[in-house]
C-alpha cells in the first residue's frame, strides 16, 4: 500500500530545518535486522547499504535496501537481542517512487513496496549494493554483496529482475561489502570491482573482550583478510575474473569502502579501497588492463602520522574547486576522519586538521559519507553516518539493549577549504542517536536539491528530504553515452561568467556499501549565469553545450554536443 507524504515548499520551513525525515509518511518502512544473538558474531556489526536508482525509467529515484538475518543454527529470529518488528519480512526490499507533482507545484512523495511484483526474493545476509547498466540495455541493474553468495540482479526492463549470478560467471561465496562498476579498459562495457572483507566462520567464533573484561566484538585484525576481486565485462552479459591478470591479487586487505575515479588526471579510471585497520590501496590504472598500487607513493595509504586507520567509508569529489578528485575517509572512534587533498596529478596531502574535520570526528565511529552541496551554494558539504562497532560502556551501564548508537553529522563548506559543523541546526532527525551504516544521495523529490537515504542497523531507514537547497539556483544533468546508459566516470565542468568553474563527476559508488543516483546536480550559488558546460566522456571525447537553462535537469548524450573550440595560435610575422 502506498503512503503519501506532503512536501511543503522550502520557504515554509524554518531556516534551521535543513532536512526532514519523511520515511514513515512516504511509506518507506524498513528496518535492517542484523540478528544480534549475544554470541558477538563479527558479521552482526557491519550493517547494510542502500541504492538510489531509477529502475523503471520514469524519471524519479527508487530505493533498494539490503537485509540481514541470523547466523548459526541454534537460535531463531525471535531469540535475537533486538528482534525484528512484527510482520517484517526478512528479505531485501525494492520500493518504487510514485512521486506526484500537483498543478500548483506541491510534491506528494510516496513509495510502494514492489519487491514481490519485481520478482525479487533475496534472503541472504545482505551487505552492500552497486547499481549500473552492466549490459548496455538502458536499464539499471543491481549487484548485491553478501556475507555468502553475492547476487547480480539483471533489470529486465518490464518491472522485473532476474538473478543471473551463475550465467554471468559471478558465483562463489565470500564476504563482499562495497562494490563499484567502472570501465577500466575503456571498451564501453562496465566492469566490476568487489571489496571483500575478512574470513569469518560462526562455527569458529573467537571470544574477545573489552578493557573492563566484558564480552565484546573482535577487531578485524583477529581474522584473515580476503582478496578483492576484479571482473572484466566480456560484453555478452558475462564476466571473467581478471583479478590476477590485472595485478589486483598483489595486495590483500580487509576492504570496506570502494570508489573509482581518475585520480591522476590521465583519462583512465583508477580504484581506491578503504581498508579496515590496514593501509589503504590506490590502484592506478596502467592503461593496459593492469593496475599498480601506488597508495604509499601517492600519500593515501596512511594518515599524516604514518599510521593506518580503521577506514570504513570513502568518497571522492572536487571539494576545493581546483578540478581534481579529493578523498574523504571515515574512521573509528578515537581516530579522526581524514581528508586527502589532490594536487591535480594524483599526489595527495593529509590536511585533516586544517579543514576543521578532525577534532569533531574523534568521538564517533563513522561509516557512510557523502560529498554533496546541500545548500546549492557551489561548495561541496559533507554528510557522515555514525554508529559504534564496540560496546559503549556508558550505554551498557544504563541498560541499553543496543549500546552502539550515535548521532549523524553534517558539515558545511565555508568555501575556504574549511568546514563548520552544522549538525545541531540540520533538523530534528540529526538529534536522533542510531547505528547508521549505508547512505546514498540523490534528488528524490525532483525539486532541485540533494536528499539522502540512511540505512540503520536494528532501526528504521531514514529519508532525509532537503528543505532548503533549492532556495539557491541550480542545474541538473543526466549524462548518457553512445549506448544510452549512464556515463559512469564522465566529468562535467560548468563555466560561469563571474566565478570559477564547477567540476562534478558521474558516479554511483562511494559512501559505504551503497549506490548514489548517477544524476549530477550542481548548485550555482550567487552566480547562475552559465556560459557553457563541458563534458569529458569516459571514451576520451570532449564536448561542449551552450544555452542550458538553470532550474531543471538536462539529458546530455555523447555525440550531441559541439567539439571544443580550438585556440587560435597567432601567426608569426614573416
Amino acid at each position: 500500500m502506498a503512503v503519501t507524504a506532503m512536501l511543503q515548499p522550502a520557504m515554509a520551513i524554518a531556516a534551521t530545518q535543513v532536512f526532514e525525515d519523511l520515511a514513515a509518511e512516504a511509506g518507506l518502512k524498513f528496518e535492517y535486522f542484523n540478528g544480534m544473538s549475544g554470541e558477538f558474531y563479527f558479521v552482526e556489526n557491519i550493517g547494510g547499504g542502500v541504492a538510489l536508482f531509477d529502475y523503471d525509467n520514469d524519471g524519479d529515484l527508487d530505493v533498494y535496501l539490503t537485509q540481514g538475518t541470523m547466523l548459526g543454527t541454534s537460535k531463531t529470529h525471535a531469540d535475537a537481542l533486538y528482534p525484528p518488528p512484527e510482520g517484517l519480512e526478512l528479505n531485501d526490499r525494492l520500493f518504487r517512487n510514485d512521486l506526484v507533482v500537483d498543478k500548483d507545484g506541491t510534491r506528494r512523495l510516496r513509495f510502494t513496496d514492489v519487491t514481490r511484483e519485481a520478482g525479487l526474493d533475496v534472503r541472504d545476509y545482505g551487505m552492500g549494493v552497486a547499481a549500473a547498466d552492466y549490459d548496455n540495455d538502458g536499464n539499471t541493474d543491481l549487484f548485491v554483496t553478501n556475507y555468502g553468495q553475492n547476487r547480480l540482479l539483471r533489470n529486465l526492463g518490464d518491472g522485473k529482475f532476474a538473478d543471473v549470478t551463475a550465467s554471468a560467471g559471478l558465483e562463489g561465496e565470500s564476504w563482499g561489502v562495497s562494490a563499484a562498476f567502472l570501465d577500466y579498459d575503456r571498451d564501453g562495457h562496465l566492469d566490476l570491482y568487489i571489496g571483500n572483507y575478512v574470513e569469518f566462520d560462526p562455527e569458529k567464533n573467537k571470544p574477545c573482550f573489552a578493557l573492563n573484561g566484558a564480552r565484546d566484538y573482535c577487531a578485524p585484525q583477529f581474522y584473515e583478510a580476503l582478496d578483492d576481486r576484479l571482473y572484466h565485462n566480456r560484453g555478452d552479459g558475462s564476466f571473467e575474473d581478471a583479478t590476477v591478470s590485472a595485478g589486483i591479487d598483489k595486495a590483500t586487505s580487509p576492504g570496506l569502502g570502494v570508489i573509482a575515479a581518475d585520480f591522476n588526471g590521465d583519462g583512465w579510471t583508477d580504484i581506491y579501497v578503504a581498508n579496515d585497520g590496514r593501509p589503504n590501496l590506490m590502484w592506478v590504472n596502467q592503461k593496459d588492463g593492469t593496475f599498480k598500487d601506488d597508495a604509499f607513493l601517492a600519500g593515501v595509504a596512511v594518515n599524516m602520522e604514518g599510521a593506518p586507520e580503521a577506514s570504513m567509508g570513502v568518497d571522492a569529489a572536487d571539494f576545493d574547486g581546483d578540478g581534481d578528485e579529493d578523498l574523504f575517509m571515515t574512521h573509528l572512534l578515537g581516530e579522526t576522519n581524514t581528508i586527502y587533498v589532490n594536487d591535480g596529478q594524483g599526489w595527495f596531502e593529509d590536511r585533516t586538521p586544517a579543514t576543521g574535520l578532525g577534532a569533531p570526528s574523534k568521538g564517533f565511529t563513522s561509516f557512510g559519507t557523502i560529498w554533496f552541496d546541500y545548500d546549492n551554494d557551489g561548495w561541496l558539504d559533507l554528510f557522515i553516518a555514525n554508529g559504534e562497532v564496540r560496546v559503549m560502556p556508558i550505554l551498557a551501564r544504563s541498560g541499553d539493549t543496543y549500546p552502539l548508537h550515535q548521532p549523524n553529522q553534517l558539515f558545511r563548506s565555508l568555501g575556504t577549504g574549511k568546514f563548520e559543523e552544522v549538525t545541531e541546526s540540520a533538523g530534528e532527525v540529526f538529534g536522533l542517536s542510531e547505528v547508521s551504516r549505508g547512505a546514498a544521495m540523490g534528488d528524490i523529490d525532483n525539486d532541485g536539491d540533494i536528499d539522502i537515504v540512511v540505512a540503520n542497523s536494528n532501526g528504521p531507514v531514514r529519508l532525509l528530504i532537503n528543505k532548503v537547497g533549492n532556495g539557491n539556483p541550480w542545474i541538473g544533468f543526466r549524462l548518457l553515452d553512445t549506448r544510452g546508459r549512464d556515463a559512469i566516470g564522465a566529468k562535467i565542468e560548468v563555466t560561469r561568467k563571474q566565478s570559477k568553474p564547477l567540476h562534478r563527476r558521474v558516479r554511483t559508488d562511494g559512501s559505504y556499501a551503497s549506490a548514489n543516483s548517477p544524476r549530477v546536480l550542481v548548485g550555482l550559488g550567487e552566480d547562475p549565469a552559465i556560459e557553457r558546460v563541458i563534458v569529458r566522456w569516459p571514451s576520451g571525447r570532449t564536448e561542449t553545450w551552450r544555452g542550458l537553462d538553470p532550474g531543471r535537469f538536462h539529458t546530455l548524450t555523447e555525440g550531441g554536443g559541439q567539439a571544443p573550440e580550438q585556440k587560435k595560435v597567432p601567426k608569426k610575422p614573416d
